[in-house]
């Protein structure tokens, strides 16, 4: 499963010039996004991707000057600095993706509401263990 979905990003990333860490980065940034944990800084986006805050700059130079993401300084305290998933590149995105999408479904149907559940709760006890060892 993670080589198919290594495969699926490196196939983005060259299709649109990116780095593979500029694909984690957006993955990262649509994910804050997403779960409503507040946006991604590049602190925070340090942090998750394990690169130094030199590295980290450069790829969100690459990926804002790409048109993928926007950086927005907070109103409250103008230090900090809120990464965006751009909505063009948000539909890129999910465009791209949408094999994957069709796959996890079609997946998805093979099992009861039971077996997923399970499913749910190994995968979270091994991200766990996983992200433990680090």
């Amino acid at each position: 499963m993670n080589s198919e979905f290594n495969r699926l990003a490196h196939a983005f990333a060259q299709a649109h010039h990116l780095h593979s860490t500029d694909v984690h980065a957006l993955v990262e940034i649509l994910d804050a996004d997403a779960t409503g944990g507040g946006a991604m800084t590049p602190s925070r986006l340090r942090e998750r991707l394990d690169l130094t805050s030199g590295a980290v700059s450069a790829c969100l130079d690459r990926l804002e000057r790409a048109g993928h993401i926007t950086r927005v300084r907070d109103d409250a305290d103008r230090r900090v600095v809120h990464l965006h998933y751009s909505p063009g590149a948000r539909n890129l995105a999910r465009r791209s993706f949408m094999p994957l999408a069709r796959s996890t479904e079609a997946a998805r149907e093979k099992f009861t509401p039971e077996q997923l559940k399970t499913i749910a709760a190994f995968l979270g006890a091994l991200n766990q263990e996983l992200a433990a060892e680090r």
